[in-house]
């Protein structure tokens, strides 16, 4: 199937009257024409790349508007996610899964990163996820995750026993069975400081050197106390010290970060991930995302716990974000949130995130005449639009999406509610 878009974000900027030819999934050819061909698909509004989620814990969907009541912590959050935690099984994992990368599918994500902890000692879980990216029509990365500890020089609670392998190497034996294809690449992650010990940090990032390995950092200042207090260097430094960090590297979160921190991660090229909504609804807190990107550390997004999943409204509180830390506005140009959004190669997909010949066909048509977007100028459209304003999503050449309906899982609102009470009963 070709494309025709009223507009669309290529390299140099938004263009009008755009012709996509696809070929196998791949775009052949990019041009501007002045007549519609017969037998293309129509795209009307903005067409921009699809986003890539470069953060997901799927299984924390089942969350979403139940842990608001008391106020609370981050650390009393977190009891609830280990409650959920115990009771997912592979085939309710898959089942709750499926419907969370649908809505994903929905909002214009076509490559998810799943920071995957959750394995009970077996790739079962891993599979599970897999089948379900694929049932959603999106790829995924699956960052299996080492997780050792239960706090730093602390002993893993009951819970917390499913997601350890019990040492790196048996971690890294594990991951090793896993493969990756058309449809999953496998990855790598450090759960944080605080569950990987200090001798183990090294093991896990040098166990797939051609992998995306992603990182946990500085999410909370307790965290940067304890590290502090126990090896005398912030996270950061422990992560530099391990050889950690580098451009396969992505940071999340890297929210309470010293001058010299920033530096270390810009320095190695290491890749920083914010996830504004959830950063804000567990009241993390802001990090220091303009002077990480001018650092030199490349920008990405993602959903981690899922308050929402809404591309849309990431990019635009990542601008927000830095106009409430600094009191400044235009932190970051329509172009550099774009690039933030679509940053698939920050998981194992370089081949995808640019309208261009050579990349995958991944589309987001944004609708320009909602209640939200009608008079916004079409280059600033990611500054007043939602996920409610995705009209269509192509993957890989395919439609997924269209009119705010998955083209194969139909009704993902009752799959989420079906998965989510199975949880819960």
């Amino acid at each position: 199937m070709n494309f025709w878009c009223e507009r669309a974000w290529l390299p140099g900027g938004l263009a009008e009257r755009v012709l996509i030819r696809v070929e196998n999934g791949v775009i052949a050819n990019v041009s501007t024409v002045d007549t519609i061909p017969l037998g293309v698909r129509r795209l009307y509004g903005v067409v921009v790349p699809g986003f890539a989620n470069a953060h997901s814990h799927a299984f924390h969907r089942a969350l979403r508007g139940r842990t608001h009541d008391g106020g609370g912590t981050f650390w009393t959050w977190r009891e609830g996610m280990y409650a959920l935690a115990s009771k997912l099984t592979p085939q309710s994992y898959y089942r709750l899964a499926r419907a969370v990368y649908g809505e994903m599918a929905l909002a214009g994500v076509s490559s998810v990163g799943e920071f995957h902890y959750v394995h009970d000692r077996s790739n079962e879980f891993g599979y599970a996820l897999r089948e379900a990216a694929k049932d959603a029509g999106i790829r995924l990365t699956l960052l299996d995750t080492c997780y050792l500890a239960g706090g730093i020089d602390q002993p893993l609670n009951e819970v917390q026993q499913r997601f350890s392998d019990g040492t790196a190497e048996a971690w890294a034996s594990r991951v090793a069975e896993l493969k990756s294809d058309d449809v999953m690449r496998v990855g790598a992650a450090i759960h944080s400081v605080r569950a990987v010990p200090r001798a183990e940090l090294s093991v896990v990032a040098q166990a797939f050197p051609d992998a995306p390995l992603h990182i946990h950092l500085s999410e909370q200042p307790a965290e940067n106390e304890a590290c502090l207090a126990a090896h005398g260097l912030t996270p950061t430094g422990l992560l530099q010290e391990s050889g950690a960090l580098s451009p396969r590297t992505t940071a999340v979160h890297a929210t309470h970060l010293t001058p010299e921190d920033i530096a270390t991660l810009g320095g190695t090229g290491t890749g920083a991930c914010f996830c504004p909504t959830t950063e804000a609804d567990l009241a993390d807190g802001i990090g220091p995302a303009r002077e990480l990107a001018d650092a030199g550390s490349p920008l990405s997004l993602g959903s981690d716990q899922h308050a929402v999943i809404d591309p849309l409204l990431e990019t635009r509180a990542l601008e927000h974000n830095e106009r409430l830390r600094t009191g400044q506005r235009g932190r970051f140009s329509p172009q550099e949130l774009l690039q933030a959004a679509t940053r698939h190669d920050a998981l194992g997909w370089p081949q995808a995130g640019r309208i261009e010949p050579g990349q995958a066909c991944d589309l987001v048509a944004i609708s320009c005449s909602t209640p939200r977007t009608a008079g916004s100028l079409p280059q600033q459209v990611f500054l007043s639009a939602t996920a409610s304003d995705v009209d269509t999503v192509v993957v890989g050449g395919r439609v997924v999406a269209s009119g705010g309906v998955h083209e194969t899982l139909g009704d993902v609102g009752r799959l989420l509610a079906d998965a989510i009470e199975e949880l819960w009963a």
